[in-house]
């Protein structure tokens, strides 16, 4: 099973509750249990997120950095070739949605309401972290 994580999914996993869907989430990145395929620009987002105010205040850089090492490492990244344009409400979910249909993803897994409201795009579900994990569980 191939998944995109958007940043915004990430982001938010690296200071989640634990046993949340997206400390879930976050633990099955670790523990492999799909491949995780992301671009180089969600992995900017991610590193510019993690600077604003909100989570700066909640994970130290040191643990900032070592969380997106993790990412990283557990993450295949893929270039955009796929052109998506006008499909979201922003030019950046544009490219979250380009980024997922380049890596021919299954999922693309999203706190993103405007793009879970599209369901899917050309072959891609898009779900949010509530709805995706319980796939992944028995």
């Amino acid at each position: 099973m191939i998944v995109v994580l958007d940043a915004n999914v990430l982001v938010s996993g690296a200071v989640a509750h634990p046993g949340t869907p997206l400390a879930i989430l976050i633990d099955l990145v670790r523990a492999r249990a799909f491949e995780l395929v992301l671009s180089q620009h969600i992995m900017d987002e991610l590193a510019r997120a993690l600077t604003d105010p909100y989570f700066a205040r909640r994970i130290s850089p040191a643990d900032s950095q070592d969380y997106q090492r993790l990412i990283r490492s557990r993450a295949t990244l893929t270039p955009i070739t796929a052109p998506v344009q006008g499909v979201a409400t922003h030019p950046e979910d544009d490219r979250v949605l380009a980024t997922a249909v380049s890596a021919s993803a299954d999922y693309l897994v999203t706190g993103d309401r405007q793009l879970q409201r599209l369901g899917a795009y050309q072959g891609v579900r898009i779900l949010s972290p509530r709805d995706f994990v319980p796939l992944l569980q028995p």
